[in-house]
């Protein structure tokens, strides 16, 4: 295991820049794990079954068949799937160099073209990913840390399960979980807080002002990776928030990959999910983006 340890940070940091000069679709520059971990999720989703019949990746500028991703040239081959998966590989990547917690965000959803089908047997198109998070039948994330917890989601409770190294098995720890109706925890990077739009700055000042909320003394917690954030608040309560800012008046969270399927968990534990202005699982999401120019 410390040699599966040592070869995974040396593929992610390099020894002069610790970084690859490869940018993803949204304009990032990758780090060695990032495409590592993509091609061991694109693996997982769709080698495991064939349930999963196509796959759309943060890191990839388009959706996949799993048919391509297993090296095949006909779709026929999983033709049989129902469903296409969403994720992100590595959120938070950035924390790697400083051996800070990362995670991978996931959702499921039935593909709604499964049963219209080309000559090659193709059951999915770029629709069957472009629907609003209330379709999502499943979301999860796994968060890599002092432990690995895997977080999931099928719409009906949320439940936590924490690896046993030894086993090589996930052991379910934390069985229907809630989030605390009361919790002292926000969870902003304040470092932008200048650039949020009014309402959010007022938001925080009184809630700062204040000193509590719902009586409970004000905590100001920040890891920088939305998964362990969302985890965080989770477990202790409280509220997390990624909001706009003057570059990036969208947010810099991206709706398919990484907020619906957060949203979902959420829900299922009690909380909400918001753009601010309304529920995150009624957004429909956006065209893919193509790769940026340089």
């Amino acid at each position: 295991q410390r040699a599966q340890t040592d070869d995974l940070y040396g593929a992610a940091v390099d020894p002069v820049t610790g970084e690859q000069a490869d940018t993803n679709v949204q304009g990032e520059v990758q780090q060695q794990l990032d495409v590592l971990c993509n091609t061991l999720m694109l693996r997982a989703f769709c080698s495991s079954s064939d349930i999963i019949c196509a796959v759309a990746s943060e890191e990839e500028p388009l959706p996949r068949s799993c048919a391509d991703v297993m090296g095949y040239h006909y779709d026929n081959i999983f033709k049989s799937g129902e469903y296409v998966a969403v994720f992100d590989p590595i959120d938070g990547s950035k924390n790697i160099d400083a051996s800070l917690p990362v995670g991978t965000v996931f959702g499921i959803y039935r593909s709604p073209d499964q049963g219209v089908r080309d000559d090659h047997g193709k059951g999915w198109s770029l629709d069957s990913f472009l629907q609003r998070g209330t379709r999502m039948v499943a979301a999860g994330y796994c968060l890599y840390s002092a432990t690995t917890v895997l977080v999931l989601t099928l719409g009906s409770g949320v439940h936590g399960f924490t690896l046993d190294p030894d086993k090589q098995t996930f052991l379910q720890t934390h069985p229907n979980m809630r989030i605390p109706d009361v919790g002292s925890l926000y969870s902003f990077n304040e470092a932008n807080s200048r650039e949020y739009s009014e309402p959010v700055q007022n938001f925080l000042e009184k809630m700062k002002e204040a000193g509590k909320i719902g009586g409970k003394k004000v905590t100001s917690r920040y890891i920088g990776a939305l998964v362990a954030d969302v985890h965080n608040v989770l477990i202790n309560g409280g509220i997390y928030g990624y909001p706009s800012t003057r570059d990036h008046p969208d947010g810099k969270l991206r709706l398919l990959y990484e907020s619906a399927p957060m949203a979902m968990i959420m829900e299922q534990a009690g909380g909400a999910g918001s753009t601010g202005y309304g529920r995150i699982l009624d957004v429909l999401p956006p065209q893919p983006k193509k790769k940026k120019e340089e």
